[in-house]
């Protein structure tokens, strides 16, 4: 998604709250109103308290952005949407980010926050048209099954031949539970115990769900393929 923001971050802010931002992100979702997310923040004195809780949420939770939007965009599909669903999970992060514990996995724990909104919120409104253009992952990489070497050599030819939109085409394909694990597993990088609590689902669901994707990914990819091959 362009410049990370963790570049961004070393850069001296503008204004309080004001963050650099990606070039798929609106400058919206990248400046916090500390007002409503100050609501509910026990202070006292209250000055204090709020200013400290802020700059440790700023310090913490905002180099994080880039990977929360590209994820709620995987999941939402509209770029409005996406950006709707990250203010929420920052939200609700803010509100309950004393509830966070020191030494755990911040990322999992954002993820988890994010995943649960979209699921009571946002996936009952993806009956709309598909209007966005998705940003690219130049680091994407897909996940190979150490015990299938035919497998292997079928998906790097896959990935040599389609572009990374073609990939995330067929990422998108996928039905939601197996699109969910895949990208937080292949995209993000998150083991299966982290997945598992974000998804709020056993870890061996979590190996089967990325194991059905995979090759459901896979499978496409090739049909990808050999379509154009056909067609050149």
């Amino acid at each position: 998604m362009g410049q990370t923001l963790e570049k961004s971050l070393a850069k001296p802010a503008r204004a309080r709250g004001a963050i650099n931002r990606p070039p798929s992100v609106s400058t919206a979702l990248c400046t916090l109103d500390w007002a409503p997310m100050s609501e509910t923040v026990n202070s006292a004195p209250p000055h204090e308290a709020r200013s400290k809780t802020e700059q440790r949420f700023e310090t913490e939770v905002m180099p994080f952005l880039n990977q929360l939007y590209s994820g709620a965009l995987r999941l939402t599909r509209n770029p409005h949407d996406a950006e709707d669903l990250v203010q929420e999970t920052f939200l609700k992060a803010f509100r309950s980010f004393d509830s966070f514990q020191e030494g755990t996995n911040l990322l999992a724990w954002l993820y988890r926050i994010m995943t649960n909104t979209f699921i009571n919120s946002y996936r009952k409104d993806q009956r709309r048209p598909r209007t966005e253009t998705m940003a690219e992952i130049t680091d994407y990489q897909l996940s190979q099954d150490d015990s299938n070497r035919e497998s292997r050599s079928a998906e790097s030819l896959a990935l040599d031949r389609l572009g990374t939109q073609d990939i995330l085409d067929a990422l998108d394909a996928l039905p939601d539970e197996y699109r969910e694990a895949v990208y937080l597993a292949d995209v993000e990088g998150l083991a299966y115990k982290e997945i598992a609590e974000i998804l709020d689902i056993p870890s061996g669901t979590v190996m089967s769900r990325l194991h059905r994707g995979r090759a459901k990914l896979r499978k496409m990819l090739r049909e990808r393929v050999e379509a154009e091959v056909q067609m050149s």
